[in-house]
């Protein structure tokens, strides 16, 4: 059985007209807290700040995320010792330009480069 797979298109009617702006102001205060990215084979992985207040707003984005874009992987790793936190992002091919269309304008400069 072949699976179904959707387009790359996000469908902001998964989500209700009452959360539309505070997803989208959800992921602007995700984004824009990346330390920095590594490039995947078939996606990207963020390096966010370690703390409570971002692995809850990381968790709120993937709750909705996962609604309007069901193409996307998620992953969301937390090291031990006070480690890094990565949230990655992936999916089929193609799927590398769709993420870096929808959050890139998000990132700062710093984190156009590979992860050290």
């Amino acid at each position: 059985m072949t699976e179904k797979e959707s387009p790359f298109a996000c469908d902001m009617t998964a989500i209700a007209p009452e959360q539309r702006g505070a997803h989208v102001a959800t992921i602007e205060n995700l984004f824009r807290s990346v330390q920095s990215k590594r490039e995947l084979p078939d996606g990207y992985a963020f390096e966010l700040p370690n703390n409570s207040d971002v692995l809850l707003t990381a968790a709120e984005f993937i709750s909705l995320e996962r609604l309007c874009c069901p193409f996307f992987g998620f992953e969301l790793q937390v090291k031990r010792e006070g480690g890094s936190v990565w949230l990655s992002l992936t999916g089929r091919d193609g799927v590398k330009p769709f993420i870096m269309a929808e959050i890139g304008e998000y990132l700062s400069a710093g984190t156009n480069g590979e992860h050290r």
